[in-house]
Order: C-alpha cells, then sequence, then structure tokens
C-alpha cells in the first residue's frame, strides 16, 4: 500500500510540474503541507503562478478550492460564515449558520497582510484547532484542510504584517522568485495551448444577449446580414491562436520581459529606474497580443514590428518604478522606449 501511495504522489508532482512551470518549490511545498497536515505562506511578486498552483492541485485531487480576497474592509464573519436569521418556514423562525469560504479541503489566502488582525485571527484559529465557533457553536472544518497564504514583499503600504506569534502558525514560509529564461518559454507556450483547448471546446454559434431589447429589431442593411463582428469572434480568436509565432519571435518576447528585470544589462541609468520588473503575466499578454495585432494586419505569422506595437500597452503598468525615476519624471513608456531599442530584435 506504501509504494502505491508513493506512485500516487510521484504522478501527482508530474503532473503539478506540468501545469505550473518553473517553480518546483511552491510544488514541493504544497505537497509536503498535504502529507504533513500543515499550511504555507508564500511570500513572492505578481504572477508567480501562486493561485495557479493550488489550483492545480485542487483540479488533481477533485477537491473544492476557495479563493478570499484580503482587503481592509474584510470582516471575521466574511471568512468564517455567520448566523442567519430565517423567518418563517416549516421549522420556525431561528437562525441558521451559514459557512464561510474557509469551509473548504483547499483555501487561497490572497495577500493575507492586507486584512487588518482580526480577519487573521479568525483565519489562523481556523488552521490551528481545525474549528470555528460562532454564536457560541462549534464547527469542524473539512478533512483534509490546506491553506495556502501569500504575501507581497514590495508593497507595504495599507497593509497588516503578520506577527511573528501569527506566522509561527505556517508549517512552511516559502519565498519563490521568477522562473527561469528556459522556463518563461515554456509559460508562455503552455498557456498558448490552454487556450487552444478553450477555443476548441467554445460553442460555435454566438449566444444571444439575454438582457437585450425586447421589441422587433429594425430591418438589417446589407452590411449586417453578412453578420456582425461579433458573430465571428469565436472564429477570428480561433485565427488568432493559430498564428504562427517562429521560436526567434518567442525569444525575443522574453528577453524583453527579461530585461526589465535586469536592467542593469540595458544601462546603469535604467537599472535605477526600474525597482520592479514585469511578471510571467507580461510574457503571455505581449503573446496574445502580439498574435492579435498581426492578425488584424492581416498576416499570418508574428514579426518583431507586431511585438514592438503592443510592447507599451502590455509592459508599461507592469514596470513599478523606483523613487528616482519618480522624482526625476522618468514614465514608464520611455523606460519602454529604453527596453525596445536595447533588446535586439530577430
Amino acid at each position: 500500500m506504501s509504494q502505491d501511495a508513493k506512485a500516487a504522489f510521484a504522478q501527482l508532482r508530474e503532473r503539478l510540474s506540468e501545469a505550473v512551470i518553473g517553480q518546483p518549490a511552491v510544488i514541493e511545498a504544497l505537497l509536503m503541507a498535504l502529507l504533513a497536515d500543515g499550511h504555507v505562506l508564500l511570500e513572492g511578486l505578481p504572477g508567480l503562478a501562486k493561485t495557479r498552483a493550488i489550483k492545480a492541485l485542487g483540479r488533481e485531487l477533485r477537491a473544492p478550492l476557495a479563493r478570499i480576497q484580503f482587503t481592509p474592509d474584510l470582516l471575521p464573519s466574511d471568512l468564517v460564515g455567520a448566523e442567519i436569521y430565517h423567518q418563517g418556514g416549516p421549522e420556525g423562525s431561528r437562525f441558521v449558520f451559514q459557512p464561510g469560504p474557509v469551509f473548504a479541503p483547499l483555501v487561497l489566502a490572497d495577500e493575507i497582510n492586507r486584512a487588518p488582525a482580526k480577519v487573521q485571527s479568525a483565519l489562523l484559529e481556523a488552521m490551528e484547532e481545525r474549528q470555528v465557533t460562532v454564536a457560541g457553536q462549534t464547527h469542524r472544518l473539512p478533512q483534509p484542510f490546506l491553506v495556502m497564504a501569500t504575501q507581497n514583499p514590495i508593497e507595504q503600504e495599507g497593509t497588516y504584517p503578520l506577527p511573528e506569534a501569527q506566522t509561527d502558525r505556517f508549517l512552511m514560509k516559502v519565498v519563490i522568485g521568477y522562473a527561469g529564461r528556459e522556463a518563461e518559454g515554456d509559460i508562455m507556450r503552455l498557456v498558448r495551448a490552454e487556450e487552444g483547448g478553450k477555443l476548441a471546446a467554445a460553442p460555435a454559434a454566438p449566444v444571444n444577449n439575454p438582457i437585450g431589447p425586447t421589441s422587433a429589431p429594425a430591418p438589417a442593411t446589407p452590411s449586417q446580414a453578412q453578420g456582425s463582428a461579433l458573430d465571428h469572434l469565436a472564429q477570428a480568436r480561433r485565427g488568432v491562436h493559430a498564428m504562427h509565432v517562429a521560436e526567434a519571435i518567442e525569444r525575443y518576447i522574453v528577453d524583453l520581459v527579461q530585461a526589465t528585470r535586469e536592467p542593469a544589462s540595458v544601462g546603469e541609468d535604467v537599472g535605477r529606474w526600474i525597482e520592479v520588473g514585469a511578471s510571467p503575466r507580461g510574457t503571455i499578454a505581449l503573446d496574445r497580443c502580439a498574435r492579435a495585432h498581426a492578425w488584424l494586419q492581416g498576416r499570418d505569422f508574428v514579426g518583431p514590428d507586431n511585438v514592438r506595437a503592443v510592447a507599451h500597452a502590455c509592459l508599461r503598468h507592469r514596470l513599478l518604478l523606483s523613487h528616482e525615476a519618480l522624482a526625476a519624471g522618468v514614465q514608464a513608456d520611455q523606460v519602454v522606449d529604453r527596453l525596445l531599442a536595447a533588446v535586439a530584435a530577430p
């Protein structure tokens, strides 16, 4: 039986590695926490597949997943649930407990340090005691019960850092970084393949607007009779997905994003301007938008000019500029211009 369990977890690790590329530490931590019946605190920048990892785990385990976005206005009842008054009914008027999202086998507590201390304490008590008490009634949490909490290491404004005594409740704290250059390209191709699978599963016929006008439509003009762009959206998306992207263009996209993370390689001044570069979402955005731009131009392949055309829109909001750059009046578009000038195009 032990060998069967080892084989099952080896297969689980392999499937998770296929779904979450370039983050072996996250996969290892989730598996160890699952086996040791503990919880994980992940510290890393946005876009590093933290949500994707626990979603993949839930999918492979066929277990429900609750994702809780922690915000300063969150209340403990939003997390653990509350007593709701039911008036009338066959059993008369009474209070009924409505479970909160914490009553799930897998819980993703996103940006836990953005919630006030009372909410943090409510979650950490549930983690430790495996139960919650509301209105004097104790409610047991499901088994297994795994919490993966995340926190951003660079944004401290409007946050409530976890005290050491609360941090100690976590079995492990894992600090994660960006994937390597080769893994970045694999991530882009994986997301593109998943996009193709979704398009293949989408219905071919357009969906009628359920909130559209109920009156009879006006007579169609000749152009309308041929069908609107919305009618052909699924076909157009399949055309965008089928757009050829050469390996050299993929390397160019990865090089641009890597340059935002290693800005000193572009120039000493750019190295001082960029505090945090683009996440893998920037790579995926460049790939998607460049294919869409090429399709709109009537091409059947993506060229370097398509990547450059969408670079500002895809990267300007993903660059965190330093205080020195802001004081000097440097704009994100100027930084992207320097990156485009410095990174060699194929």
